[in-house]
Protein backbone atom coordinates (compact mmCIF):
# COMPACT_ATOMS: atom_id res chain seq x y z
CA UNK A 1 0.00 0.00 0.00
CA UNK A 2 1.28 3.24 -0.71
CA UNK A 3 2.26 5.73 2.28
CA UNK A 4 0.34 8.79 1.06
CA UNK A 5 -2.67 8.14 -1.17
CA UNK A 6 -3.68 12.37 -1.18
CA UNK A 7 -0.60 13.64 -2.29
CA UNK A 8 -0.21 14.79 -5.56
CA UNK A 9 2.83 13.56 -7.32
CA UNK A 10 4.85 15.72 -9.70
CA UNK A 11 6.60 14.31 -12.34
CA UNK A 12 9.21 16.02 -15.31
CA UNK A 13 9.13 14.01 -18.64
CA UNK A 14 12.07 14.12 -20.70
CA UNK A 15 8.90 14.49 -24.08
CA UNK A 16 12.67 14.28 -26.76
CA UNK A 17 14.32 11.34 -25.07
CA UNK A 18 14.23 8.37 -26.58
CA UNK A 19 14.21 6.66 -30.22
CA UNK A 20 10.40 7.66 -30.66
CA UNK A 21 10.04 10.70 -28.54
CA UNK A 22 6.95 13.03 -28.64
CA UNK A 23 5.03 9.93 -30.35
CA UNK A 24 5.62 7.54 -27.38
CA UNK A 25 6.28 9.96 -24.50
CA UNK A 26 2.61 12.23 -25.00
CA UNK A 27 0.34 9.41 -25.36
CA UNK A 28 1.88 7.20 -22.48
CA UNK A 29 1.85 10.58 -19.99
CA UNK A 30 -2.04 10.56 -21.33
CA UNK A 31 -2.62 7.22 -20.54
CA UNK A 32 -1.18 7.39 -16.99
CA UNK A 33 -2.52 10.77 -15.88
CA UNK A 34 -5.91 8.82 -17.16
CA UNK A 35 -4.89 5.92 -14.78
CA UNK A 36 -3.70 8.18 -11.71
CA UNK A 37 -5.98 10.90 -10.55
CA UNK A 38 -3.16 12.60 -8.16
CA UNK A 39 -0.06 13.15 -10.35
CA UNK A 40 0.88 15.95 -12.93
CA UNK A 41 3.10 15.68 -15.47
CA UNK A 42 5.71 18.77 -16.34
CA UNK A 43 6.26 18.37 -20.22
CA UNK A 44 9.71 19.20 -20.87
CA UNK A 45 11.19 19.46 -24.26
CA UNK A 46 10.49 22.14 -28.00
CA UNK A 47 6.81 23.75 -26.57
CA UNK A 48 5.75 24.13 -30.01
CA UNK A 49 5.66 20.70 -30.93
CA UNK A 50 4.75 19.24 -27.32
CA UNK A 51 1.72 21.23 -28.04
CA UNK A 52 0.94 20.20 -31.66
CA UNK A 53 1.13 16.47 -30.06
CA UNK A 54 -1.03 17.23 -27.42
CA UNK A 55 -3.79 18.81 -29.79
CA UNK A 56 -3.76 15.75 -31.95
CA UNK A 57 -4.96 13.78 -28.78
CA UNK A 58 -7.28 16.62 -27.76
CA UNK A 59 -5.83 17.45 -24.61
CA UNK A 60 -3.78 20.79 -25.38
CA UNK A 61 -5.91 22.14 -22.27
CA UNK A 62 -5.43 19.16 -19.90
CA UNK A 63 -5.58 20.62 -16.52
CA UNK A 64 -2.39 18.59 -15.22
CA UNK A 65 -0.14 19.02 -17.50
CA UNK A 66 2.62 21.80 -17.57
CA UNK A 67 4.93 22.25 -20.37
CA UNK A 68 8.57 23.69 -19.59
CA UNK A 69 10.39 24.60 -23.08
CA UNK A 70 13.66 23.29 -23.84
CA UNK A 71 15.27 24.39 -26.80
CA UNK A 72 17.44 21.55 -27.60
CA UNK A 73 17.41 17.42 -27.23
CA UNK A 74 20.21 15.09 -26.40
CA UNK A 75 20.65 12.58 -29.45
CA UNK A 76 20.73 8.71 -28.64
CA UNK A 77 24.32 8.95 -29.91
CA UNK A 78 25.52 12.28 -28.78
CA UNK A 79 28.45 12.08 -26.40
CA UNK A 80 28.53 12.21 -22.81
CA UNK A 81 30.87 15.50 -22.77
CA UNK A 82 27.86 17.17 -25.10
CA UNK A 83 24.77 16.43 -23.27
CA UNK A 84 26.70 17.89 -20.14
CA UNK A 85 28.73 20.95 -21.67
CA UNK A 86 27.04 21.97 -24.17
CA UNK A 87 23.53 21.38 -24.26
CA UNK A 88 22.67 23.02 -20.72
CA UNK A 89 18.96 23.60 -22.32
CA UNK A 90 18.52 20.06 -23.54
CA UNK A 91 15.04 18.48 -22.16
CA UNK A 92 16.89 15.89 -20.38
CA UNK A 93 18.81 18.30 -18.26
CA UNK A 94 16.00 21.08 -17.71
CA UNK A 95 13.64 17.98 -17.04
CA UNK A 96 16.50 16.73 -14.41
CA UNK A 97 16.83 20.24 -12.47
CA UNK A 98 13.14 20.80 -12.18
CA UNK A 99 13.60 17.53 -9.81
CA UNK A 100 17.10 19.71 -7.98
CA UNK A 101 14.97 22.63 -7.48
CA UNK A 102 12.08 20.64 -5.93
CA UNK A 103 9.40 21.75 -8.70
CA UNK A 104 9.28 18.01 -9.45
CA UNK A 105 9.42 14.89 -7.59
CA UNK A 106 10.67 12.59 -9.80
CA UNK A 107 12.07 12.60 -13.45
CA UNK A 108 11.36 9.85 -16.30
CA UNK A 109 13.84 9.86 -19.44
CA UNK A 110 14.30 7.13 -22.14
CA UNK A 111 17.29 9.26 -23.38
CA UNK A 112 21.12 7.97 -23.60
CA UNK A 113 21.70 6.33 -20.84
CA UNK A 114 25.11 7.41 -20.05
CA UNK A 115 24.23 11.00 -20.65
CA UNK A 116 21.32 10.83 -18.38
CA UNK A 117 23.48 9.15 -15.44
CA UNK A 118 26.35 12.06 -16.23
CA UNK A 119 23.62 14.76 -16.32
CA UNK A 120 21.72 13.56 -13.50
CA UNK A 121 24.86 13.09 -11.11
CA UNK A 122 26.13 16.65 -11.98
CA UNK A 123 23.07 18.52 -11.39
CA UNK A 124 21.86 16.22 -8.62
CA UNK A 125 25.03 15.08 -7.02
CA UNK A 126 25.12 11.64 -4.91
CA UNK A 127 24.29 10.53 -1.64
CA UNK A 128 26.76 10.62 1.21
CA UNK A 129 29.22 7.31 0.80
CA UNK A 130 28.23 6.97 -2.44
CA UNK A 131 31.19 7.01 -5.86
CA UNK A 132 28.96 5.88 -8.20
CA UNK A 133 25.06 5.99 -8.89
CA UNK A 134 24.20 2.95 -10.06
CA UNK A 135 21.01 1.63 -12.48
CA UNK A 136 18.23 -0.35 -10.61
CA UNK A 137 15.58 -2.97 -12.28
CA UNK A 138 13.16 -5.37 -11.26
CA UNK A 139 12.73 -8.65 -12.86
CA UNK A 140 10.19 -11.28 -12.58
CA UNK A 141 11.17 -14.76 -10.95
CA UNK A 142 9.85 -18.51 -10.83
CA UNK A 143 8.46 -18.30 -6.71
CA UNK A 144 6.06 -15.28 -8.23
CA UNK A 145 8.33 -12.24 -6.76
CA UNK A 146 10.27 -9.98 -8.29
CA UNK A 147 14.41 -9.79 -8.71
CA UNK A 148 16.33 -6.75 -8.26
CA UNK A 149 19.33 -6.26 -10.55
CA UNK A 150 21.75 -4.06 -10.39
CA UNK A 151 24.16 -2.12 -12.30
CA UNK A 152 22.82 -2.46 -15.86
CA UNK A 153 24.30 0.27 -17.80
CA UNK A 154 25.59 3.02 -15.63
CA UNK A 155 29.31 2.07 -14.80
CA UNK A 156 30.96 -0.19 -17.56
CA UNK A 157 33.76 -0.32 -15.77
CA UNK A 158 33.99 -1.32 -11.93
CA UNK A 159 36.20 -1.78 -9.05
CA UNK A 160 35.65 -4.24 -6.24
CA UNK A 161 34.34 -1.01 -3.76
CA UNK A 162 31.59 -0.10 -6.41
CA UNK A 163 30.13 -3.26 -6.47
CA UNK A 164 30.00 -3.24 -2.51
CA UNK A 165 28.43 0.20 -2.49
CA UNK A 166 26.06 -0.97 -5.28
CA UNK A 167 25.19 -4.21 -2.69
CA UNK A 168 24.34 -1.72 -0.09
CA UNK A 169 21.89 0.35 -2.03
CA UNK A 170 20.27 -2.62 -3.57
CA UNK A 171 19.70 -3.77 -0.33
CA UNK A 172 18.47 -0.46 0.85
CA UNK A 173 15.90 -0.29 -2.10
CA UNK A 174 14.79 -3.99 -1.48
CA UNK A 175 14.13 -3.62 2.23
CA UNK A 176 12.32 0.03 1.71
CA UNK A 177 9.98 -1.11 -1.25
CA UNK A 178 9.66 -5.07 -0.62
CA UNK A 179 9.59 -4.57 3.32
CA UNK A 180 12.03 -7.02 4.07
CA UNK A 181 15.05 -5.77 5.92
CA UNK A 182 17.05 -8.39 4.98
CA UNK A 183 16.82 -9.26 1.49
CA UNK A 184 19.58 -11.86 0.18
CA UNK A 185 22.39 -10.21 -1.71
CA UNK A 186 24.28 -12.20 -4.79
CA UNK A 187 27.16 -11.44 -6.91
CA UNK A 188 27.06 -12.38 -10.38
CA UNK A 189 29.77 -14.40 -11.55
CA UNK A 190 30.62 -17.19 -14.37
CA UNK A 191 30.28 -19.85 -11.17
CA UNK A 192 29.22 -20.06 -7.80
CA UNK A 193 33.12 -21.13 -6.43
CA UNK A 194 34.56 -18.28 -4.79
CA UNK A 195 37.97 -19.17 -7.01
CA UNK A 196 36.09 -17.93 -9.96
CA UNK A 197 35.85 -14.98 -11.69
CA UNK A 198 37.88 -12.15 -12.27
CA UNK A 199 40.06 -10.33 -9.40
CA UNK A 200 38.04 -7.75 -8.98
CA UNK A 201 34.66 -9.87 -8.27
CA UNK A 202 36.65 -11.71 -6.32
CA UNK A 203 38.21 -8.80 -4.33
CA UNK A 204 34.14 -7.85 -3.89
CA UNK A 205 33.13 -11.30 -2.80
CA UNK A 206 35.52 -10.73 0.36
CA UNK A 207 34.36 -7.24 1.01
CA UNK A 208 30.15 -8.62 0.89
CA UNK A 209 31.48 -11.97 2.93
CA UNK A 210 32.86 -9.55 5.62
CA UNK A 211 29.54 -7.64 5.53
CA UNK A 212 27.44 -10.77 6.31
CA UNK A 213 29.71 -11.60 8.76
CA UNK A 214 29.21 -8.39 10.56
CA UNK A 215 25.72 -8.16 10.25
CA UNK A 216 25.62 -5.15 7.37
CA UNK A 217 24.34 -7.60 4.49
CA UNK A 218 22.37 -10.83 3.94
CA UNK A 219 25.20 -12.29 1.46
CA UNK A 220 24.50 -15.25 0.29
CA UNK A 221 27.86 -15.87 -2.15
CA UNK A 222 28.46 -15.96 -6.08
CA UNK A 223 25.59 -16.62 -7.94
CA UNK A 224 25.22 -17.42 -11.72
CA UNK A 225 22.39 -15.86 -14.63
CA UNK A 226 20.54 -18.61 -14.45
CA UNK A 227 19.70 -17.61 -10.53
CA UNK A 228 18.13 -14.42 -11.54
CA UNK A 229 14.71 -16.34 -12.63
CA UNK A 230 15.25 -19.06 -10.26
CA UNK A 231 14.88 -16.12 -6.94
CA UNK A 232 17.83 -17.67 -5.26
CA UNK A 233 18.33 -14.32 -4.08
CA UNK A 234 16.67 -10.75 -3.79
CA UNK A 235 19.22 -8.74 -5.15
CA UNK A 236 21.94 -9.71 -7.97
CA UNK A 237 24.68 -7.18 -8.19
CA UNK A 238 27.23 -6.59 -11.49
CA UNK A 239 29.07 -4.72 -13.37
CA UNK A 240 27.42 -1.91 -15.60
CA UNK A 241 28.61 -3.61 -18.98
CA UNK A 242 27.99 -7.53 -17.69
CA UNK A 243 24.20 -6.09 -16.32
CA UNK A 244 23.37 -4.43 -20.11
CA UNK A 245 24.53 -7.11 -21.66
CA UNK A 246 22.50 -9.76 -20.01
CA UNK A 247 19.19 -7.46 -19.57
CA UNK A 248 19.56 -7.05 -23.63
CA UNK A 249 19.84 -10.85 -23.77
CA UNK A 250 16.82 -11.17 -21.04
CA UNK A 251 14.45 -8.65 -23.24
CA UNK A 252 15.75 -10.47 -26.46
CA UNK A 253 14.66 -13.72 -25.70
CA UNK A 254 11.45 -12.61 -24.27
CA UNK A 255 10.16 -11.17 -27.81
CA UNK A 256 11.85 -14.23 -29.79
CA UNK A 257 9.87 -16.79 -27.06
CA UNK A 258 6.69 -14.77 -27.75
CA UNK A 259 6.61 -14.50 -31.55
CA UNK A 260 7.40 -18.08 -31.79
CA UNK A 261 4.76 -19.18 -29.96
CA UNK A 262 2.50 -16.87 -31.60
CA UNK A 263 3.68 -18.11 -35.05
CA UNK A 264 3.50 -21.60 -34.05
CA UNK A 265 -0.32 -21.61 -33.02
CA UNK A 266 -1.13 -19.95 -36.20
CA UNK A 267 0.68 -22.70 -37.57
CA UNK A 268 -2.49 -25.01 -38.16
CA UNK A 269 -6.27 -24.94 -37.59
CA UNK A 270 -5.80 -27.51 -34.70
CA UNK A 271 -3.19 -25.12 -33.32
CA UNK A 272 -5.75 -22.23 -33.64
CA UNK A 273 -8.44 -24.26 -32.15
CA UNK A 274 -5.82 -25.00 -29.45
CA UNK A 275 -5.06 -21.81 -28.67
CA UNK A 276 -8.47 -20.67 -28.55
CA UNK A 277 -9.16 -23.05 -25.92
CA UNK A 278 -6.28 -22.25 -23.81
CA UNK A 279 -6.56 -18.06 -24.60
CA UNK A 280 -6.48 -16.96 -20.99
CA UNK A 281 -4.02 -18.96 -19.97
CA UNK A 282 -1.86 -18.12 -23.10
CA UNK A 283 -2.64 -14.18 -22.03
CA UNK A 284 -1.23 -14.51 -18.91
CA UNK A 285 1.60 -16.56 -19.55
CA UNK A 286 2.59 -13.35 -22.62
CA UNK A 287 1.53 -10.70 -19.70
CA UNK A 288 4.04 -12.62 -16.96
CA UNK A 289 6.95 -12.59 -19.84
CA UNK A 290 6.10 -9.23 -21.65
CA UNK A 291 9.36 -7.09 -20.74
CA UNK A 292 7.84 -4.29 -21.25
CA UNK A 293 5.71 -4.59 -17.79
CA UNK A 294 9.06 -4.14 -15.98
CA UNK A 295 10.40 -0.58 -18.02
CA UNK A 296 11.90 1.68 -15.43
CA UNK A 297 15.13 1.59 -14.06
CA UNK A 298 15.43 3.70 -10.90
CA UNK A 299 19.17 5.21 -10.60
CA UNK A 300 20.12 4.65 -7.15
CA UNK A 301 22.65 6.87 -5.30
CA UNK A 302 21.57 10.38 -6.43
CA UNK A 303 19.86 12.70 -4.16
CA UNK A 304 17.32 12.74 -5.97
CA UNK A 305 14.73 10.16 -8.08
CA UNK A 306 15.44 9.73 -12.00
CA UNK A 307 13.85 6.85 -14.05
CA UNK A 308 15.11 5.61 -17.00
CA UNK A 309 13.06 4.04 -19.67
CA UNK A 310 14.68 2.02 -22.35
CA UNK A 311 15.07 4.07 -25.40
CA UNK A 312 13.14 1.73 -27.65
CA UNK A 313 9.72 2.07 -25.26
CA UNK A 314 6.54 1.99 -26.85
CA UNK A 315 3.65 3.74 -25.46
CA UNK A 316 2.78 0.82 -22.97
CA UNK A 317 6.49 0.56 -21.86
CA UNK A 318 7.10 3.91 -21.31
CA UNK A 319 3.63 4.21 -19.05
CA UNK A 320 5.25 1.70 -16.80
CA UNK A 321 8.54 3.57 -16.31
CA UNK A 322 5.99 6.47 -15.35
CA UNK A 323 3.97 4.45 -13.17
CA UNK A 324 6.82 3.11 -11.32
CA UNK A 325 8.38 6.80 -10.85
CA UNK A 326 5.42 7.82 -9.51
CA UNK A 327 4.98 4.76 -6.82
CA UNK A 328 8.21 5.61 -5.70
CA UNK A 329 7.44 8.65 -4.60
CA UNK A 330 4.31 8.32 -2.98
CA UNK A 331 6.60 5.75 -0.55
CA UNK A 332 8.50 7.96 0.22
CA UNK A 333 11.73 5.92 -1.38
CA UNK A 334 14.49 8.30 -1.88
CA UNK A 335 14.22 9.37 1.90
CA UNK A 336 13.98 5.80 2.78
CA UNK A 337 16.98 4.61 1.31
CA UNK A 338 18.94 7.75 2.10
CA UNK A 339 18.30 6.75 6.20
CA UNK A 340 18.97 2.47 5.12
CA UNK A 341 21.98 3.73 3.35
CA UNK A 342 23.16 6.04 6.39
CA UNK A 343 22.99 3.13 8.37
CA UNK A 344 24.26 0.29 6.45
CA UNK A 345 27.38 2.59 6.15
CA UNK A 346 27.78 3.73 9.33
CA UNK A 347 27.69 -0.17 10.28
CA UNK A 348 30.14 -0.98 7.89
CA UNK A 349 32.35 1.76 8.66
CA UNK A 350 32.51 1.00 12.12
CA UNK A 351 32.81 -2.81 11.66
CA UNK A 352 36.11 -1.62 9.12
CA UNK A 353 37.42 0.68 11.97
CA UNK A 354 37.23 -2.16 14.82
CA UNK A 355 39.01 -4.89 12.26
CA UNK A 356 41.71 -2.03 11.88
CA UNK A 357 42.09 -1.38 15.58
CA UNK A 358 42.13 -4.88 16.07
CA UNK A 359 44.87 -5.40 13.40
CA UNK A 360 46.82 -2.64 14.77
CA UNK A 361 47.15 -3.08 18.08
CA UNK A 362 47.55 -7.75 17.83
CA UNK A 363 44.14 -8.43 18.94
CA UNK A 364 42.99 -11.31 17.78
CA UNK A 365 39.60 -12.87 17.76
CA UNK A 366 38.88 -16.24 20.26
CA UNK A 367 39.49 -19.30 18.21
CA UNK A 368 39.05 -22.72 19.32
CA UNK A 369 41.72 -24.78 19.75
Amino acid sequence: MLENETKTVRISIDCMGGDHGLSVTIPASLSFLGQEQTAHLILVGQQDLIEAELKKHKAENHPRITIRHASELVRMDDKIEVALRRKKDSSMRVAIELVKTGEADVCVSAGNTGALMAVSRYVLKTMPGVDRPAICAILPNQKNGPTYVLDLGANVGCEAEHLHQFALMGSALFANIEGDPHPRIGLLNVGTESIKGNEVVKKAGELLHTEHDNGTLNFCGNVEGNDIFEGTCDVVVCDGFTGNVTLKAIEGLGRFFRDVLVSELKSSFVSMLGALLAGRALKSVRQRLNPSRFNGACMLGLRGLVFKSHGGADVYAYGCAIQRAHDAVKRGVLQKISNTMAELLRNSQDHQAAGKFKKENGIQEQETV
